[in-house]
């Protein structure tokens, strides 16, 4: 039994270094504190500060790192206000989160900046023409415990969903009780409407039935499915659902009351403040919680969308593998992947946890948000290092899987990991130019977070490859 093949490493390229800041403005955006959006051969979005005015930019790139184009630098604001008395513009300032694509349109928000200072929402085509000011977030008031409170929320830092013609969106602050609020609003800008606002806490404890905070949504039937980064039972924050109609608020899952172990660092036992969204698969939610855990680094977690089963998948260390995942997962068959001052893969299972790439904060990046997988390759940003130190753009292609195979009594076993989708076990009695391979049977299992065929041994010969 021969594998056929070999596996090649994994390659990291810096595909764009956003440049040096001239008196806070350049031209193509500073700290991009998203990940991206890929449509064709096209990655889209958003840097944080820089551009024209000092205020941020939506940017386009080619996945070979070719033509970059800033489709929309935000306007310079005026005065103080807001709640990070940033100031009021037509178009907002600040883009936080990355952008999402209907048709030819991209929609996003921006944290501050708008009629009121607190943020917008905005439409673009994407070949940045028709820049629309969908919403922008209303003048706040301080209530009674010294807190801004308004009726639509307060900037909003984190992507949008979208079903059909309706948004779905968080803002961080603002709402009748100045801890978040979940809105929605159609995409010509109509419609707009606050879902829920997340309830009050005492000032020195964060705690509340609900949470503090809301981060990015996802959406599944009629139910959205969102983190909040403080607030729940001990104020370490929660996993939640809501119908689209704002009705039916659950409390999925409050993240528990931390300790502080001997050198000072919090620890509990599935993780604190998750600071982005979910996903899901079948019925388990994955996300990650960007401290806490056994050693108070972080953790990775799995929850049914019903709130049982919380699992702690995988906790940080900051030895070799990473620290404080702040940004959120994908999954690709049973792999997830995500960034916790690296690139890391980890099995559904919480199995077979591996960096793909540790940021030197070089010229490589510093400080990686979201990624995304297109085939083999995964696409990112980093908010700093690269040639001036203010982020770059990258992708990593990852190997091609490794067969291997075990003899074990009668049988052989074939394994190659799950990371790759679309992959295909093949065999043939010989290895010629003329060989015809055929798809092996029977169908792989997941086994130890690998893809795992057992086949008899026989008396004729066969050579296996992974095909795709």
């Amino acid at each position: 039994m021969i594998p056929v093949g070999r596996v090649l490493a994994q390659t990291f390229t810096n595909l764009h270094s956003f440049t040096a800041l001239s008196h806070s403005t350049n031209n193509d955006g500073t700290e991009p504190y998203a990940g991206l959006i890929l449509s064709s051969n096209t990655l889209y979005g958003t840097a944080y500060y820089g551009g024209s005015s000092g205020r941020g930019i939506l940017f386009a790139v080619n996945t070979n790192g070719t033509g970059f184009t800033n489709l929309h630098s935000f306007t310079a604001t005026i005065g103080n206000a807001g709640y990070n008395a940033s100031g009021t513009n037509s178009d907002g300032a600040n883009p936080h989160s990355e952008l999402i694509m209907l048709c030819n349109t991209l929609y996003g928000t921006a944290e501050n900046g708008g009629s009121s200072g607190n943020g917008t929402v905005f439409a673009v085509n994407t070949n940045g023409t028709g820049f629309t000011n969908l919403h922008s977030f209303t003048a706040w008031n301080i209530n009674s415990l010294g807190n801004p409170t308004n009726s639509d929320g307060i900037s909003p830092r984190t992507e949008l969903i979208i079903s059909g013609t309706t948004l779905y969106g968080t803002a961080q602050y603002g709402g009748n009780s100045a801890s978040g609020t979940i809105f929605k609003l159609n995409t010509n800008g109509t419609g707009f409407a606050t879902l829920h606002s997340f309830t009050a806490t005492p000032q020195t404890s964060w705690i509340n039935s609900d949470g503090v905070g809301p981060n990015g949504l996802i959406l599944s039937s009629n139910i959205l499915y969102g983190t909040a980064v403080l607030g729940g039972s001990s104020g370490n924050g929660t996993v939640f659902a809501v119908n689209t109609n704002g009705t039916g608020f659950m409390t999925l899952h409050s993240f528990t009351a931390c300790k502080t172990n001997s050198v000072g660092v919090y620890t509990n036992s599935d993780g604190v403040q998750p600071k982005a969204g979910l996903i899901l698969s079948g019925n388990t939610l994955y996300g990650t919680a960007s401290s806490g855990g056994s050693f108070g680094f972080g953790t990775v977690f799995a929850v049914n969308t019903n709130g049982t089963g919380f699992t702690n998948l995988y906790n940080f260390s900051s030895v070799n593998d990473g620290s404080y995942p702040y940004a959120g997962l994908i999954i690709s068959d049973n792999t997830l992947y995500g960034t916790a001052g690296s690139v890391f893969a980890v099995n559904t299972d919480g199995t077979g946890f591996r960096v793909l790439h540790g940021f030197t904060g070089g010229s490589d990046g510093v400080d990686p948000n979201d990624v995304i997988l297109s085939g083999n390759i995964l696409y990112g940003t980093a908010s700093g290092g690269g040639s001036s130190g203010n982020g770059t753009v990258f992708s990593i292609s990852l190997p091609p899987p490794q067969l291997t195979i075990i003899y074990t009594g009668t049988n052989v076993i074939l394994t190659w990991p799950t990371y790759a989708p679309g992959i295909t076990l093949q065999s043939t009695t010989n290895f010629v130019s003329q060989a015809v391979w055929s798809a092996n049977s029977p169908a792989p299992s997941i086994v130890n977070g690998q893809n795992a065929v057992t086949n008899a041994i026989s008396s004729m010969q066969m050579f296996y490859r992974l095909s795709q």
